[in-house]
Formats: structure tokens, sequence, C-alpha cells
């Protein structure tokens, strides 16, 4: 049984002196002042005095080791006992070997799988807790940003489809209401859609009372007895037929 030792720096290495003071301040209000984060380089002990890390390659492995506590690339910050862990240093080294095809250097990604993803994984399969939740926070929360930002694209992009679809619909539906308007009603292609006054009689009652009627001749026959009522009532009422005349 030995320690596990997670050793943490402040990522101080873009390069540019006012780029590393700008991390070194984040740093030190996010994590010191308020206590949620901050951006940190981290690595893992066991066994021996050298720690654990991944990193950025172009051709094979990203694991790597260095005398802990000691990477040239970065700022030392502080050192985290994560627990104890019950494996034997064969056990471990096995356990780095599996890592070491598992993490090529060509795999990194800042968001999604940097060096504190690997010491995660890698204190997993010691059996000890993972990283303090500070310690990967802001890569975390990019990476969350990402996926809410692709999600709500696949959303609009899902909603586009479903708003043209039913574009067509109604098009195609507009289309045939005025084919059959312009047709014979009693052409072969309109048999089985209906006369036009049935289509208009039809689409009135679908808005108005979503019932479609059963057959044309109803509505035809419904319009006969409106129109034989209209010549009784004029029959006897000439002096409207004459006001009608004039």
């Amino acid at each position: 049984m030995t320690d596990v030792i997670l050793h943490i720096y402040d990522v101080t290495n873009s390069g540019s002196d006012k780029t590393n003071n700008t991390i070194l301040h984040i740093n030190k209000i996010f994590k010191d002042g308020i206590g949620i984060g901050g951006i940190f380089h981290s690595a893992v002990q066991v066994y021996r005095d050298e720690e654990w890390s991944f990193g950025f390659c172009e051709q094979g492995t990203g694991v790597f080791s260095c005398p802990s506590g000691k990477n040239p690339m970065y700022t030392y910050r502080e050192s985290v006992v994560l627990g104890q862990t019950n494996f034997s240093n064969f056990k471990v080294n096995q356990i780095l070997r599996e890592l070491s095809r598992e993490w090529p250097g060509n795999s990194y990604d800042l968001l999604s799988k940097n060096c504190n993803h690997f010491c995660d994984e890698f204190c997993e399969r010691l059996e000890v807790p993972k990283l303090p939740g500070w310690v990967n926070r802001f890569a975390n929360a990019g990476d969350a940003a990402m996926e809410v930002a692709g999600n709500t694209a696949l959303r609009l992009r899902q909603a586009k489809t479903e708003i043209v679809s039913a574009s067509k619909v109604a098009y195609r539906f507009l289309l045939g209401v005025a084919n059959n308007a312009g047709g014979s009603p009693e052409s072969p292609g309109n048999s089985n859609r209906g006369t036009p006054r049935f289509q208009a009689t039809w689409f009135k009652n679908l808005v108005t009372t979503g019932a479609k009627p059963s057959s044309s001749s109803e509505i035809e026959n419904q319009d006969e007895d409106r129109h034989r009522q209209q010549q009784e009532e004029d029959s006897e009422s000439p002096l409207r037929q004459n006001s009608w005349s004039l």
C-alpha cells in the first residue's frame, strides 16, 4: 500500500510573459480567492519519486513522467494526497503500460482530453478518489458549453427541417385544391377527390367543426334543398322579386 499524490501546477507555458501573468492572476482570483477553480496542469505520483501525466505529441504516446513536483514547463503550486492504493508496483506499471497505449499524444484536446482527464482515469484504475473538482473545472465548463452549443445547433436544424416539411405538405394540399378547381370534376384524375364544391365545403367543415362529410352527394343534396326552399320563398314574395329586378 502506498500514497497516491496529485501534483498541481499553474499553466505558464504560453511563451508570453503577459499571458502567463494573466493566468496566474486568474488562478489567484478564482482558486485562492473564490475557490472555484483555475487553469492547471496536474500529474500523479505513485511509488518512486516520479510523477505521471499526459500531453500532446504528434506520434507515440502522450503519457510521460518527470521528477515529482519539478515539471519545468509549468509553475508548481501544491500537492494533494488523494488516498492509498493497494496495488503493487508491478500492477501500477502494468496500468501505466495500458494507459500509454490508450492515450496517444495526437488525441490530446484542451477541453475534453487533457492532463487532468488522464489523471482522473489513472486514479480510477488505482482505485483512489479522483481529482478535486476545482482542478479541471474550467475545462469541464468549456466542454459543457461546446456540448450545449452543439445540441442547440442540432435542435435548430431539426426545427428547420420540420418547418420545411410542413410547408411542402401545405403547398401540395393547396396545389391539389387549385388543380381540382381548374379541372373537370368528372375527369378520371378527380374521380377520388370529389367536386371543387365538395372540396371547398369539406375544407370549411374541417376548419370549423373538424368533421368531414361522408360523401359529396350529401353536400349536393343539401344545396338542392336550399335552392328549392329559396324558389318557394321567391314565388310567395313578388314584391321581393320585383325589387331585385329593378
